[in-house]
């Protein structure tokens, strides 16, 4: 009995070694309120996007561009976060079967700086987030998703033949003095994937459909852009839509942030460069404070900002069969400060040669997807350091690990972090990869699988992060805390 005593007390020992080398983070675990939530005026107002879009900024850095950016439950009426957040699923689901055909078929996605609000994009249309710019001279201020999967920039116009219900008055072209239409032989009409031309007027005509059904079309044309402080962009080419039906409610129309030749900050590179930067904040999180229901994108060389040093860059892959998204490698995750063996570079890298496969970071996906592979052994290993919460049966949605975590106020769960080639690493927040999905206390481990080929890191993994895309050094950045 001595020899196996001896067996058991030394296979305890390691396995209490093991225990103590698993690193951990607390997790408040505050389930989704069960209270309706409506926005307040305050929520929705003016004063959440910066003041007067029209108003100039005296002193304003002529090389930098400002917005602020808001969650869209910010435009929630009578709804509960359960509610919110199944809707986002939902949403969620087309989208990213939508970038997965994109990325299959190789096809598009619809010096100084520029800078807006931010706001979630968790109630209406779609998961992504919004901001504010006026449109036109003067300017009407219009409310815009923000999509870095998506090139074309385009808003409902008057006179509409067909117009979903939007926040704020539809831009009408007819007021405004520097709209300018699009002649059917000029490069930027010959540039759109799908365009085509009124003979009558000899001016471009566009078109983007989705993958959910909605589409927008209308004339193709060059106005004034308006931002926060006052800075104006003439020129920008943007679609003018007359015929817009879909899942695009509260929203004027979109910011196509890709990278393509259309896309806005490929329009305004010869002001403010390549580059831009968000920070994506989550009003349902546990550790959201009021206050903090905002955040900026900015464009320029103002996009790093104040927390240069503490961003971790990995190179920009490119994709030549498909030019919009934001293609980057991971080549590996993290749990508990381990690495996790069977997330494997081989599964997560690009075929140039096919345009099939790779990782892209995606502001408009709300959950990340990986390569089945990848994300089983991820889920895997999660499930193993987490041996001593109580695993849900059946999951929830898209999930397919769920702990039961009713009457528990503090967790402790494990290290999660995401590294990139160039070492660049990701180390996620708690709140970033295990959430609440009802008022009752269960909370899902926030990531999936996909067989759709392309992997996607979403906009709740990102959330926190100040997420820079640098298209002059071709390469995102990542810094926590950025917002």
């Amino acid at each position: 009995m001595a020899p196996l005593a001896a067996l058991l007390l030394l296979l305890a020992a390691s396995n209490a070694a093991l225990a103590k080398a698993v690193e951990y983070h607390s997790l408040a675990a505050t389930p989704l309120s069960p209270q309706a939530y409506t926005a307040s005026a305050s929520d929705a107002g003016e004063d959440v996007f910066g003041g007067s879009l029209a108003a100039a900024q005296e002193g304003a850095a002529a090389s930098a561009v400002h917005f602020r950016v808001l969650h869209r439950d910010v435009f929630a009426v009578n709804a509960t976060a359960a509610e919110l957040f199944a809707n986002r699923l939902r949403r969620d689901k087309r989208r990213a079967a939508r970038i997965s055909k994109a990325a299959a078929n190789g096809t598009r996605g619809g010096g100084g700086g520029v800078a807006a609000p931010v706001v979630s994009g968790l109630a209406q249309g779609s998961g992504e987030y919004f901001t504010k710019i006026g449109v036109g001279t003067p300017a009407t201020p219009a409310l815009m998703v923000l999509d870095t999967g998506s090139d074309i920039v385009w808003l409902q116009c008057a006179p509409c033949r067909r117009c979903y219900e939007q926040s704020g008055q539809v831009f009408d072209p007819r007021r405004s003095s520097s709209y300018g239409a699009v002649d059917c032989a000029a490069p930027l009409c010959r540039g759109l994937d799908f365009g085509g031309c009124d003979l009558r007027r000899r001016s471009c005509l566009y078109q983007v459909a989705y993958g959910d059904g909605s589409v927008t079309a209308g004339d193709f044309a060059t106005e004034t852009l308006t931002f926060a402080g006052g800075a104006r962009v003439a020129r920008v080419a943007i679609g003018c839509g007359h015929d817009n039906e879909g899942l695009f409610v509260a929203a004027a129309g979109l910011l196509g942030l890709g990278r393509g030749s259309l896309s806005f900050p490929t329009q305004i590179s010869h002001r403010y460069g390549r580059s831009f930067s968000y920070c994506l904040v989550d009003r349902t999180s546990a550790s959201s404070k009021p206050g903090s229901r905002s955040s900026t994108v900015t464009f320029g060389s103002g996009a790093v900002g104040p927390s240069a040093a503490a961003t971790s860059f990995t190179p920009m892959v490119k994709n030549p069969r498909m030019e919009t998204f934001y293609y980057v490698q991971l080549i590996g995750i993290s749990v508990g400060g381990a690495r996790v063996p069977g997330v494997a570079e081989s599964d997560l890298r690009l075929d140039p040669s096919t345009g099939r496969g790779g990782v892209i970071v995606d502001s408009g996906t709300s959950v990340t997807r990986l390569a089945r592979p990848a994300y089983s052994a991820l889920r895997d290993a999660f499930r193993a350091a987490t041996a001593g919460l109580r695993l849900s049966p059946g999951g929830f949605s898209l999930f397919d690990t769920c702990y039961d975590l009713g009457g528990r106020k503090v967790v402790k769960v494990p290290t999660v972090s995401m590294h990139f080639a160039g070492g660049a690493e990701a180390a996620l927040p708690p709140e970033n990869y295990l959430i609440p999905v009802d008022s009752t206390g269960t909370f899902c481990f926030a990531f999936a699988g996909t067989d759709g080929g392309v992997s996607i890191i979403g906009n709740i993994q990102q959330q926190g992060f100040r997420v820079v895309f640098d298209g002059d050094g071709q390469r995102v950045g990542f810094a926590p805390k950025g917002c």
